[in-house]
């Protein structure tokens, strides 16, 4: 590969710059583009999904998917079930538990866990909870991460949603919807980071999700 010459005419360093300046921001438009939106369709991101009002002119959105060749009903169970203190995130222990999570993701169905109640902790964290929102049992958890009063908060209003829905054959689609309000002026400093590092973390999740449903359907 040849190295740009800087010894060539202005205009044309001018656009060699301009030109490579371009890609830059497309690649990383592209790259936001994706990690925002991973697996969902077009149509899904569109979609007002339950746990949008919490946060209805949110500044960040982002919406993940996955098609999951089980019914609804296998997997609910593994939704129903998430937090600290239940059946984990089913993503990457050991990266949550460096930083003191205590989590460890669970590989069947816990009876106990299956009725997540409005009001009640949402852990992440021995030392953080957020708080149920809503429960629509076998379609939708909604999860409320808003400041509660007259208690510290983040520089952001936070909501998020698990849905469960129906796909064609015996097929589930599972989404997973983030909203960011911003409150501060560093609130998109903030926000823009940790939506990327949470693509990672939601993407392992899915998948998780993805293969503790379909095995347990296939053994059924």
């Amino acid at each position: 590969m040849n190295p740009i010459r800087w010894d060539v005419h202005p205009m044309r360093r001018a656009a060699l710059l301009g030109a490579l300046a371009t890609a830059v921001a497309f690649s990383a438009w592209t790259f936001r583009w994706a990690y925002l939106r991973y697996g969902s369709t077009t149509g899904e991101t569109l979609d007002a999904l339950p746990g949008d009002e919490l946060i209805p002119d949110a500044s960040l959105v982002a919406t993940r998917a996955v098609t999951i060749d089980a019914p609804p009903e296998q997997v609910w169970p593994w939704v129903a079930q998430l937090g600290q203190e239940h059946g984990g995130f089913y993503s990457y222990d050991w990266l949550e538990n460096l930083v003191g999570c205590r989590v460890r993701s669970a590989d069947h169905v816990h009876e106990e866990w299956q009725h997540p109640h409005p009001g009640e902790d949402f852990r992440l964290h021995p030392e953080l909870a957020l708080r149920v929102a809503s429960v629509d049992e076998g379609h939708a958890l909604v999860i409320d991460g808003r400041a509660r009063q007259g208690e510290p908060g983040p520089p952001y209003d936070f909501s998020w949603a698990f849905v469960v829905r129906k796909h064609p054959g015996l097929t589930t689609r599972l989404l997973v919807r983030e909203r960011y309000g911003y409150t501060t002026h560093a609130s998109r400093a903030v926000c823009e980071p940790l939506a990327a590092g949470s693509a990672l973390m939601t993407r392992k999740m899915l998948l998780g999700i993805k293969e503790r449903a379909e095995a347990a359907a296939l053994a059924a």
